[in-house]
This record gives C-alpha cells, sequence and structure tokens, in this order.
C-alpha cells in the first residue's frame, strides 16, 4: 500500500522534505520527573470537568524514556525529520530557574536524530505555558511575551545550530482564542477581548525571541507554525459570502497578516474595535521580522452562514468525516495556500507542519488497518502538489502524528498516529498508514 503520486510528481524530489510530528505534553509523561515544574495543561487536566474521562498527561506515550526507540521507528519508517516540541515546564520549573536536567534531556534527543540521520525540527512553544506565569495571567499579561524571549534564548543557545529549524509558536489561534475566548483549552477562560489580547502578546513574544534565536543559531531556519480552517459559505448569498470572508479574517489573517504586514486585518477592526488588543508603540514592527518559513498546520474546512447575533454561525455538513468529526475536504489544503501566495507578496517557504486524521481503528490480529487515514493521506499529499504546480513554495510536510497521544480536551478517545499505542502497555503497532508512508519514502529514495 502506497500512495497515488505520480512519478513526475514535485514531492519526490529529494530535496522535499519528509517527517513526523509530536509535541512535548501529549508524547512525553513524565510530568513530575528530573526537576520539571507544572504547566497550565496540568492544572487544567486536575480540573474536574474540563478534560474527556478526566484524563491527563501521564503517561500519555512515555516518550521521556522510550525516545531512542521512538527515534529508530521514525529511521525505520523512512522519514527525513522529526519535529519535536519543548516543555517549557522542564526548561525553566521556576522563574529563572534553568533546569540543568531538562536542558540535558532535549540534548539526548536532539543528537539522538543527529546520530540517526534524522533532521530535527523543533517548536519551543506548543500550548504547556508555565503554570506560575498562568497564574500571572498567562498570555494576557504582556511580561510573558518577554519571558518567553528569555526562554527561547537559553534554548537555542544551548541547542544551536544542531536543530535545523525552530519554530517560536504552534498554533496561536489555539493558545489564544480556544484558550482564553472559548474556555475549551487550558486555562479555560471565556472572554472575547481576553482572546484577543492574547493573540496580540503570542505574536509579540515570537518577535522578541528571534533576534537571539538567529544569533545562537545562524544556521537555522527560523518561523512560525499557525494552524489554519478555511471558512466557506454555507449558500452563494452575499450575506453567507461575506460571513466565509469575515470568519477568514479574524481566525487566519489576524495571526498571519500582522507578521508579514505589521497590521492586523482591517475588516476585523472595523467591525470590532472594542476588541482589538492594547498595541504599543513599535510592537507591529517586532511582529512583522522577517521568518525564514511559515509552517501550516491544516486539518478540515468551516462551513459558515451569516448568525443572528454572530458575525458567522458552523453549518454541519452531510460529508465524508474523520472520527473526531471534522470533514474530509482536501481542495480546501491547496486553495488556502495558493490563496495565501496571491494575498502577500513576501510570503516565505511554507512546510506543511501539520496535516492528518482522528482514526480510531484498533488492532486486530497484531495490525491496524487505517484505510481512513490512508485514504486521507492520499488526498492531501495530492492537494500538496497541486499547490505547488500552481507556483506555491513549499518544502516539507510533517504528518500528524507519530504515534497516538493525548489529545488535549479529548483525553485518550482520539487516535491521531500512523503508530498505534497500547496505553496500557506502551506496546507501539505501526499501522497501515505508517506502511504506505514507508513505501512511498522507500520508492522515493530508489529513484
Amino acid at each position: 500500500m502506497s500512495f497515488n503520486l505520480p512519478d513526475h510528481s514535485p514531492l519526490r524530489r529529494k530535496d522535499f522534505l519528509f517527517g513526523v510530528a509530536t509535541a512535548s505534553f501529549q508524547v512525553e509523561g513524565a510530568t513530575e520527573e528530573d526537576g520539571r515544574g507544572e504547566s497550565i495543561w496540568d492544572r487544567f487536566c486536575a480540573t474536574p470537568g474540563k478534560v474527556l474521562n478526566g484524563d491527563n498527561g501521564m503517561p500519555a506515550c512515555d516518550h521521556y524514556h522510550r525516545w531512542p526507540a521512538d527515534l529508530d521507528l521514525i529511521k525505520e519508517l523512512g522519514f527525513d525529520a522529526y519535529r519535536f516540541s519543548i516543555a517549557w515546564p522542564r526548561i525553566e520549573p521556576e522563574p529563572g530557574v534553568w533546569n540543568p536536567a531538562g536542558f540535558d534531556f532535549y540534548d539526548r534527543l536532539v543528537d539522538g536524530m543527529l546520530e540517526r540521520g534524522l533532521q530535527p525540527y523543533a517548536t519551543l512553544y506548543h500550548w504547556d505555558l508555565p503554570q506560575y506565569l498562568g497564574e500571572r495571567g498567562g498570555w494576557v499579561n504582556r511580561d510573558t511575551a518577554y519571558r518567553f524571549a528569555d526562554y527561547a534564548d537559553k534554548v537555542t543557545e544551548r541547542l544551536g545550530d544542531r536543530v535545523l529549524g525552530y519554530a517560536t509558536l504552534n498554533e496561536p489561534w489555539c493558545s489564544a482564542f480556544l484558550s482564553y475566548r472559548l474556555g475549551i483549552h487550558a486555562p479555560g477562560l471565556k472572554d472575547d477581548r481576553l482572546g484577543f489580547q492574547a493573540a496580540h502578546h503570542l505574536l509579540l513574544g515570537h518577535g522578541l525571541a528571534l533576534p537571539a534565536m538567529r544569533r545562537n543559531a545562524p544556521k537555522a531556519q527560523h518561523g512560525i507554525v499557525l494552524n489554519f480552517t478555511p471558512a466557506y459559505p454555507a449558500t452563494d448569498s452575499a450575506d453567507d459570502r461575506l460571513a466565509a470572508d469575515y470568519s477568514d479574517e479574524e481566525n487566519s489573517h489576524f495571526y498571519l497578516q500582522p507578521l508579514l504586514t505589521g497590521e492586523y486585518p482591517e475588516a476585523v477592526r472595523q467591525r470590532h474595535p472594542e476588541l482589538m488588543p492594547t498595541v504599543y508603540p513599535g510592537d507591529m514592527d517586532i511582529l512583522k521580522r522577517d521568518i525564514d518559513f511559515l509552517g501550516v498546520n491544516f486539518y478540515t474546512r468551516a462551513v459558515v452562514k451569516a448568525g443572528e447575533g454572530q458575525d458567522y454561525e458552523a453549518v454541519p455538513q452531510q460529508a465524508e468525516e474523520t472520527h473526531i468529526g471534522w470533514e474530509i475536504y482536501p481542495e480546501a489544503l491547496t486553495e488556502l495556500i495558493t490563496g495565501f501566495k496571491d494575498r502577500y507578496a513576501n510570503l516565505p517557504p511554507i512546510y506543511i507542519t501539520e496535516n492528518g486524521a482522528a482514526d480510531n481503528t484498533e488492532v486486530e490480529q497484531g495490525e491496524v488497518n487505517d484505510s481512513l487515514r490512508v485514504a486521507y493521506y492520499d488526498r492531501h499529499l495530492q492537494a500538496v502538489q497541486h499547490a505547488i504546480e500552481q507556483g506555491v513554495d513549499v518544502r516539507g510536510y510533517f504528518a500528524w502524528s507519530l504515534m497516538d497521544n493525548f489529545e488535549w480536551a479529548e483525553g485518550y478517545s482520539q487516535r491521531f498516529g500512523i503508530v498505534h499505542v497500547d496505553y496500557e502497555t506502551q506496546q507501539r503497532t505501526p499501522k497501515a498508514s505508517a506502511r504506505a508512508f514507508s513505501d512511498w519514502l522507500s520508492d522515493r529514495s530508489g529513484m
């Protein structure tokens, strides 16, 4: 089983990067070992009713102890790279206290990749903010942006150019809007104004961190990872088209546009001036510092209509879905990034840093036939190919995820991995999707 990409596909180029991705809180476990501090997600999980089934980050995939075998598996499957994230509470468990054991763990992990010929791509922030910063207001507190810059300086000083690519943030939409506006993720606040202010401080932290990162790792690529769920109108009515356009301005371009132009979208400012964040003089120049790449995380699209008393309203579709209930619509990925190319003259090179499907197929007779996921990857790789053929500079693709893991507010109920994890025994079982990637990568390398 492999993917249906033609021999001339640009994804067959040897310089097109294929990797897998994980996130620290979702896979590491060991939340109280070797001096790690508490994160806002530890506290959130411990709060009744916040996470499905009361699940938490222990033991997750025990990647903290099993990383050598996990890296062996990535190598055996034929991937080029591993995108991982660094747990801020392991590095700085108390304010201004830098934990040697935390640095040592990521030293070993990065060296382990290099020894196996895997290219390390690190994300500095994948949502696990130290709890002591959460108690000071988290990302609503402007000071957190400066504390992030200090943390990014320390990490990149230690890991340096051994890491080929650094992303400052993963999905600030989630760590701002889901966390402070909608209350779904830690810390679980529900206030529109706080969500927009947190978004600004996250992007400010990104910009503040970049100069030290470039100084510490001058040969590495430095960028950011944003998530996008492009909106489509439920009907061809003018009102629904306007609703979809505004959804994209608020949820996509509010995060991308300031990075590339130094300005938040005017559509959001005009419609909701009361929600616009407090911006200090000079902030926007910091936000728009040059980046070497844009990481694009894509899973599905949204279909919206003009809502009564709200800017837009989601419309459920009678369509093929993944097991988490997200519509499968790969055309949206092509249209999303070709649209970015048309809108932004200074769009940097793109990596698809997450793409994948929840397919909860279990092990039967030692195998996992996750056919839904295989078809999902096949169609989305074709979508990437179509975008490249239309002139978009896409340089790599990271499958989400290497293995089943803690899926945030969904706990352990959803499986996104190409490798099955038995959470009781920690046994790893590569799925049909892992074999499809392995066959494809083996075939590519033989050309």
